[in-house]
């Protein structure tokens, strides 16, 4: 599972650029499932066919975008102004290393502020080393999008941080559960989607040709064992957490119980998740 996270991390997917991703979980599960198919939208749909006539459709959908930084314009000295591809923080971008699809590579950068200026995408910047404006053309395009480079690393024993670990370590999972899922009575589809950082768009769009009887999507969320006043009852290594509400969306209460069962049915400990963002 480790080198499968790493594998998946390494790989270059900024929302609606995901085909790098979708081929390498493409090649993992080509012999393991019954179809895979990919739609007008990017998303890779794949999908094991359950025994009974009557079986239900269970949809598990794990996101393989990340957040980026778009190129907007370039300064006469060369640098690349950005725009933001999903949430990106100002306060988590100071001095990254970033990397562009061609593997070009830079420093994502904050000018100084001026006097009650506020920091925001606008007061950030890209040096790729051009001496000019033609120099960085001829190295990036406008349009082009930028992804923080850092690789996966190990934290302690049994703990990974990379980048793009939102969403590929449920990519992992879920590419786990196909290679190893037995017959089963219910048909099983997994879709990986395309743009979820900039509002779901391919996981709304695959449930409807999908059409599945239940959904349940794969992805991280945050913890409350942090040192800053964050009141959440999630705790890292202490179990899947099942979301039963966000800002967003609410879960379908009977699927939670479900869900809940199942932990205990796999003595799995599971956490609640009611997440106020």
């Amino acid at each position: 599972m480790e080198e499968l996270i790493k594998k998946l991390t390494a790989a270059y997917g900024p929302s609606g650029r995901e085909s790098e991703v979708a081929d390498i979980i493409e090649a993992l599960l080509a012999d393991k499932v019954d179809s895979i198919r990919r739609d007008a939208l990017g998303n890779l749909i794949c999908e094991k066919k359950g025994t009974a006539k009557n079986g239900k459709r269970i949809m598990f959908s794990a996101h393989m975008d990340q957040i980026g930084l778009i190129v907007t314009h370039v300064e006469k000295e060369g640098y690349l102004r950005v725009s933001n591809v999903g949430g990106v923080s100002t306060a988590n971008s100071r001095m990254r290393h970033v990397r562009f699809q061609n593997n070009v590579h830079g420093v994502l950068v904050e000018q100084p502020l001026k006097q009650n200026e506020t920091s925001s995408m606008r007061t950030y910047y890209i040096d790729i080393g051009a001496k000019d404006a033609d120099e960085a053309l001829g190295m990036v395009q406008l349009g082009d999008v930028a992804i923080y480079a850092e690789e996966c690393f190990a934290m302690g024993e049994h703990r990974l941080a990379a980048p793009a670990m939102d969403d590929r370590c449920a990519c992992a999972l879920l590419i786990s559960l196909m290679q190893n899922l037995p017959a089963c009575k219910d048909t099983v589809i997994a879709v990986f989607s395309t743009q979820e950082e900039v509002g779901c768009r391919g996981s709304q769009t695959a449930a409807y040709s999908v059409e599945p009887d239940l959904g349940i999507a794969l992805d991280v969320t945050l913890c409350g064992d942090l040192p800053e006043d964050r009141k959440l009852a999630i705790n890292l290594g202490e179990g899947p957490a099942i979301k039963i509400m966000d800002a967003r969306s609410i879960s379908n209460p009977d699927l939670v119980q479900a869900l809940l069962a199942a932990g205990k049915r796999a003595k799995v400990a599971c956490q609640r998740e009611v997440l106020p963002f």
